[in-house]
């Protein structure tokens, strides 16, 4: 459990960096063997780029270091359970763990209708990953509650 709290507190302070910057606070790393080999930062709003998701940056990132068939040894651990278009990412990567802060009913590809990190039904997926939810969920819960707050004011203001 330590070792997830551990790692949840880098992702704390990579959503933090997103939050700054007007973007949803999402930070996400990729480790394999103990070792972060990639990092990413919720970038869709202040970049106008729809798919760059804090999940999908880092694994990008470990990509940079690691093989595609490493990423099948890696964990992911991110703030927030991964949007349907990550949970894609990680399934098509074969990401053996992940580990996510808080759930994401309405979009998250573990909670919503759509459960794409559950589903047995793509056969060249494999197995699904491991998946260990709610650690550091208040903390994660917090910074969520931050960007909502923002975007209230933001609606006011206009």
């Amino acid at each position: 459990m330590k070792k997830h709290q551990h790692y949840m507190q880098q992702c704390l302070v990579l959503g933090e960096k997103a939050l700054t910057r007007g973007d949803a606070p999402v930070g996400s790393i990729v480790v394999l063997n103990g070792k972060v080999i990639g990092r990413g930062v919720e970038a869709g709003k202040s970049t106008g780029d729809i798919t760059k998701h804090a999940e999908i940056e880092a694994i990008k990132d470990a990509l940079k270091l690691v093989e595609k068939i490493a990423l099948s040894r890696c964990t992911l651990y991110t703030t927030h359970e991964p949007c349907l278009m990550c949970s894609y990412v990680l399934r098509h990567y074969k990401i053996e763990t992940l580990v996510y802060g808080i759930a994401v009913d309405h979009v998250g590809g573990i909670t919503s209708g759509l459960k794409v990190l559950l589903t047995t039904e793509v056969s060249h997926w494999g197995n699904q990953p491991r998946i260990i939810g709610g650690i550091l969920a208040e903390e994660c819960k917090v910074l969520a509650e931050r960007y909502q707050l923002m975007q209230k004011e933001d609606t006011n203001e206009k």
